[in-house]
């Protein structure tokens, strides 16, 4: 079974809009998933402009790959240097403990990922 930051299985961050590495509506990862995408977050306006800022416009459709865009509030899974690198910036958006990846461990520490979970 795939495990949660938690020690427990891992589950869905999304299925509208649907999300994941796979597009599996979880924030699966392996080896081909060079990014990580292990961060499940529910997105704010000023992690959108963040991102955008950074060069991965995450707000602009992309039908090419059934992408509608996303808005502040959707539940994404996010790569997790993309999240790490918001907390230093002080945007970090929410998280979903129980749908975050525990290879995000392998980056964020699991007590900032606590302290911003989703309440």
């Amino acid at each position: 079974m795939i495990k949660n930051i938690l020690g427990k299985n891992l589950e869905v961050c999304s299925l509208n809009p649907i999300t994941g590495f796979t597009r599996s509506g979880c924030c699966e990862t392996g080896p081909e998933d060079l990014g990580q995408h292990t961060v499940c977050a529910e997105v704010t306006d000023e992690f959108l402009q963040f991102s955008k800022l950074q060069g991965n416009d995450l707000m602009a459709p992309r039908p090419e790959f059934n992408f509608t865009g996303l808005k502040p509030g959707d539940r994404w899974c996010l790569c997790a240097s993309r999240w790490l690198e918001a907390l230093e910036e002080g945007i970090a958006p929410p998280v979903i403990l129980e749908a975050t990846h525990e290879k995000a461990l392998e980056i964020i520490n699991l007590a900032e990922l606590k302290y911003h979970q989703l309440r």
